[in-house]
């Protein structure tokens, strides 16, 4: 199997989001984020079956969301919590989240920072 990940874009749509590959010319629809990333799965294995290439993991695809789509996928991460981690104001994440403003790269950067350190002590966490 190919270590090689596949970009997949998400939009949201009037019905839901779609996500495509254009390296592949693959596209697919979900309502949720699970069946997004379902769906773009066995999309791109339909795809290397097709041109009878290895099917990849969905650890291969690299999935990219802007904030708004974020935050509407993952609705457990309170933008209130997140911005005080993160040393940012939360009106200003309030504006990314909506989509009244879009954020620099070095915002995105410090938004991802802050929700991946989030989940690494998710991952580490042990409940009794």
């Amino acid at each position: 199997m190919t270590n090689k990940r596949i970009a997949i874009t998400v939009e949201r749509t009037g019905t839901g989001y779609s996500a495509y590959a254009n390296d592949y010319g693959i596209a697919t629809v979900g309502d949720t984020y699970a069946e997004l990333k379902s769906n773009a799965l066995e999309a791109v294995n339909l795809y290397m079956e097709a041109t009878e290439q290895k099917p990849v993991t969905a650890e291969q695809l690299q999935i990219t969301l802007d904030l708004p789509q974020f935050f509407t996928f993952f609705k457990v991460i309170n933008a209130s919590a997140l911005a005080a981690r993160v040393g940012m104001p939360q009106s200003l994440l309030a504006q990314y989240v909506s989509g009244h403003k879009k954020p620099s790269p070095k915002q995105v950067t410090r938004i991802l920072d802050g929700v991946r350190e989030v989940g690494r002590e998710l991952a580490a966490l042990e409940l009794v």
